[in-house]
């Protein structure tokens, strides 16, 4: 990849896109992870604003000083980089104390991490509005439209996605050329929604480095017979995930009402 070419490529098209629309700058969720910390620094290099906001919800420590340590290097190498700080962790606890119980635990745990997402989706919006800013999308293109590892309307719900055409590993190698703090390059991925240590790899049950290869092997109309040993549970996994999730990655099915109806 050429790598400077690729991130004057995507400043460009941001500034560009932005000032069509007649758009005073961007806001992003910053986490603490590599994705948002190479979005964020790829937003802020078009000289337009760029508000960062950190909304820890039972957010472990680390994922927190992270993502703080990145916006002041941020604000420390581009002017009209601000921070706010949102706590939702009381929004979030007084939705759960008003939600109903249900008879199947994990499957409300499930829905309770997704709804992490949506409140911070919610947030993202509302400053946007404030503020006359675009919501910039961190998704990568493996979780985008390979394995759809997202939430619906939470980290998806997005006004553009200036990262969503690079692998994983070319978000890496932009990060490492943008001198992106090193905690944040050598941290496990995490999408932080459940509140402990998990990994993207624990949830997925494959690395980013096997998606990808599972990925071009999808393109190529590889089958699961032409592998063996961990390739073949890997591009299983792979086609599962992007099977399930489908209905992420389309747009919305529309009932279409025939003309002889009308």
């Amino acid at each position: 990849m050429k790598t400077e070419k690729v991130v004057d490529h995507i400043v460009n098209w941001l500034h560009s896109y932005a000032t069509n629309a007649k758009i005073d700058g961007f806001v992003i969720g910053v986490s603490g992870g590599i994705d948002s910390a190479v979005t964020s620094a790829l937003c802020a290099m078009t000289g337009l604003d760029l508000l960062c906001l950190e909304m820890p919800i039972h957010q472990a420590p680390t994922q927190v000083s992270r993502a703080l340590n990145h916006i002041n290097w941020l604000q420390e190498h581009h002017k009209r980089v601000e921070m706010i700080q949102v706590e939702l962790t009381p929004v979030f606890d007084q939705l759960i104390a008003a939600l109903p119980a249900v008879a199947n635990e994990e499957s409300r745990f499930m829905s309770l991490a997704n709804t992490r997402a949506r409140l911070r989706m919610t947030t993202l919006y509302y400053f946007a509005a404030l503020n006359k800013y675009l919501v910039a999308g961190t998704g990568n293109k493996v979780e985008d439209f390979g394995v759809g590892f997202y939430t619906k309307y939470g980290d998806g719900g997005v006004d553009l996605s200036p990262i969503a055409d690079l692998m994983k590993s070319e978000v890496y190698e932009i990060a490492r050329y943008l001198g992106i703090n090193q905690e944040i390059i050598e941290a496990a991925p995490t999408d932080g929604l459940w509140g402990d240590d998990r990994t993207d790899e624990d949830q997925i049950g494959a690395s980013y480095d096997e998606l990808e290869w599972a990925m071009q092997m999808q393109v190529e109309g590889k089958k699961p017979a032409d592998f063996s040993g961990r390739q073949k549970v890997a591009y299983e996994i792979y086609l599962k995930l992007n099977k399930a999730n489908q209905h992420k990655m389309n747009p919305i099915p529309i009932c279409e009402i025939p003309s002889d109806l009308r």
